[in-house]
């Protein structure tokens, strides 16, 4: 079966189908009705300023995008986006608290509905348990924060030794008890060291938002840790109609970015 084939039949649309290299568009609305495609600001290659760039995603079919936090000028990309009428649906502050407050407002100022955040990091200079009291107080801080603007503060699952199965992300989203902190949930760091679909029903409506992109355990084995993530979505090791099923049985309705490989119009289009 190859990735065309693959995705008619398991459906998977915004969840993996609109990331296929040479699969037909395949609209958002196709899986639920309410799932929204994006893709990182970093991933457009294409045009010289972010009007330019937000019009081409619009083209493209795109629903909205997520920069990094100072990676452009959030006065120019406010206006962009209205011009254009695509949301900047959030921010990625990434693996640092520093000025987070300032993310969340900026967040608030374009009319985007979440920040994306890191939990630290444990490594040797780091205990398991020193991170997990540090950040849980970073994150009960920052999240009042976040309630007061009314901005979700999302908590992703990467590879930073920390919080490695789902009861864990799950217990520590419900220590910090506030209704607008929850999981951005990355669909191809899991499969490291575990399975998507096991995650998505221990987390449940902690899921917010999801990051997509493929992972292959085999190239991983075979030719390096981070080559795991060189594979086109179906042709990697993630079971996408597992996925589906899951957030299908979730009710997931909302935000999915591609976090693959970006380029030129006819990369983005493919993506699209």
């Amino acid at each position: 079966m190859n990735r065309r084939e693959f995705i008619m039949t398991t459906g998977l649309a915004a969840t993996a189908g609109v990331f296929v290299k040479g699969a037909n568009p395949v609209h958002a609305g196709e899986f639920t009705g309410k799932i929204k495609k994006a893709v990182k600001y970093g991933m457009v290659k294409a045009g010289n300023s972010p009007l330019e760039k937000l019009q081409l995603l619009k083209d493209l079919g795109f629903d909205g995008v997520e920069p990094n936090f100072g990676e452009v000028d959030i006065t120019e990309l406010a206006k962009a986006s209205e011009a254009t009428g695509l949301p900047v649906h959030g921010i990625v502050k990434g693996w640092s608290f520093d000025d987070i407050n300032t993310c969340i407002d900026q967040a608030k100022q374009i009319g985007a509905t979440s920040v994306l955040i890191v939990a630290g990091k444990v490594d040797e200079n780091m205990p398991y348990a020193r991170n997990y009291t540090e950040t849980l107080e970073q994150m009960k801080q920052a999240g009042e924060h976040a309630a007061k603007q009314e901005i979700h503060l999302l908590v992703e699952n990467v590879w930073n030794n920390f919080l490695l199965s789902p009861l864990e992300m799950a217990r520590y989203i419900d220590e910090i008890d506030n209704p607008w902190v929850g999981s951005y949930f990355d669909v191809g760091n899991v499969a490291r060291y575990g399975w998507p679909e096991h995650w998505i029903p221990v987390l449940g409506k902690r899921i917010v938002k999801l990051d997509i992109k493929e992972f292959s355990t085999k190239k991983m084995n075979d030719e390096g840790l981070w080559k795991g993530f060189d594979v086109e979505i179906g042709d990697g090791t993630i079971d996408w109609a597992a996925v589906r099923r899951e957030l299908t049985a979730l009710g997931f309705q909302g935000w999915a970015t591609a976090e693959v490989g970006g380029g030129e119009k006819d990369r983005l289009a493919d993506i699209a």
